[in-house]
C-alpha cells in the first residue's frame, strides 16, 4: 500500500468524508480519538461504520482511542468486524500494544487490516521505538507526533519560535525514523499544523523525504497535493534510479560498478530501489 499522504477527518463529520476521499490522499484516516468530543464519540462510531460499509474510493483507516480506555473497546466493537484498511493506534507503547490491537481485530474476524502506531505520545513510548520489528506482518508503518508528548512531561512547547522542533523532539523524530526502518516498514512524518502556509509545508515534507520518511499525515485537504508532490520522486531522479537498478541487473555478480563516470555499489542500489518504490514503480 502506497502511503505518501494520509488525511485525517473527524469521525463525527460525515459530510466531510466524500471531500476527503476526493482529495487525492493515498488513505483517509477517519478519526475517533482527539478530534471527536466525548459526547460525540457514539455518533462518530456510527458514521465511521457507515463509511466502511459503502464503496471505498480510497483506503480507509480508523484512528481508534488508546487501548487502555473503554472508548477503545467501543471502537473495536463498532468497526473491528467491518474490515477497515488500517487502524491507527494512538499512544502506542511498542510491540505489546500492536499485539493487543491485532488480537482484537482477529477476535472480530478481521484478518487483513493494517496497523499504524502513533509511537511517541508518552514518555514510555519513546523507549519502545525499537520494539516493532517482527511483531506482525500487518504493520503498515510507524508515525509520530509532537503534541501529546510535551503535555505528558510538562514541557511548554515542542517548537522553537521559528517553528523548528526543539532538541528533545528532533530526537524523537529521529528515533521514529530509525525505528521504522529497523522494523522494515514505512516511516510516516507527523502533521504540519499551519494549514495556511503551503510553502512551509512543502519545505517540511521535502525535508522528510530527504531524511528517509516515505509519507506524511495531513489535517486539511489542501495539504494533500503538496505532500503527494513532495513524496513523489522527480522524473529525472526516477530515471537515474532505474539506470542503477538496470546496471546491477545486467551484472548480478558485481559488487561495484562504474556508471556515468562514478562508482556505485550496494548502498546506491538500495537507495535506487527505495526511490523506485516511492515512485510506485516495480523494482
Amino acid at each position: 500500500m502506497r502511503l505518501r499522504s494520509l488525511l485525517f477527518v473527524p469521525g463525527d463529520r460525515p459530510e466531510r468524508f466524500a471531500k476527503a476521499a476526493a482529495s487525492g490522499a493515498d488513505a483517509v484516516i477517519l478519526d475517533l480519538e482527539d478530534s471527536v468530543a466525548p459526547a460525540a464519540k457514539a455518533a462518530a462510531r456510527d458514521a465511521v461504520a457507515g463509511a466502511l460499509l459503502t464503496e471505498r474510493l480510497v483506503p480507509l483507516f480508523v484512528r481508534v482511542n488508546p487501548i487502555d480506555t473503554a472508548a477503545f473497546d467501543a471502537d473495536m466493537t463498532a468497526v473491528g468486524a467491518l474490515s477497515p484498511d488500517g487502524v491507527v493506534v494512538p499512544k502506542a507503547e511498542g510491540a505489546e500494544t500492536i499485539r493487543t490491537v491485532v488480537r482484537r481485530l482477529e477476535l472480530a474476524g478481521d484478518r487483513s487490516a493494517m496497523v499504524l502506531p502513533v509511537a511517541t505520545e508518552t514518555p514510555a513510548a519513546v523507549f519502545r521505538l525499537g520494539d516493532y520489528g517482527g511483531v506482525t506482518d500487518r504493520l503498515a508503518g510507524i508515525t509520530w507526533g509532537a503534541e501529546d508528548l510535551p503535555a505528558a512531561i510538562g514541557a511548554q512547547t515542542s517548537r522553537e519560535e521559528d517553528g523548528r522542533y526543539t532538541a528533545p523532539y528532533e530526537l524523537v523524530r529521529s528515533l521514529t525514523l530509525f525505528g521504522a526502518h529497523a522494523a522494515g516498514v514505512a516511516a510516516i512524518e507527523t502533521v504540519f499544523p499551519d494549514i495556511r502556509d503551503l510553502g512551509a509545508l512543502g519545505a517540511y515534507a521535502r525535508r522528510g523525504l530527504r531524511d528517509g520518511f516515505s509519507g506524511m499525515m495531513a489535517i486539511h485537504p489542501a495539504q494533500v497535493p503538496v505532500i503527494n508532490d513532495a513524496f513523489t520522486p522527480a522524473p529525472d531522479a526516477v530515471a537515474a534510479a532505474r539506470r542503477i537498478v538496470d546496471a546491477f541487473a545486467a551484472a548480478p555478480a558485481a559488487g561495484a560498478l562504474q556508471l556515468d563516470g562514478r562508482m556505485i555499489d550496494a548502498p546506491h542500489l538500495k537507495q535506487a530501489k527505495r526511490l523506485l518504490a516511492l515512485a510506485g514503480e516495480s523494482v
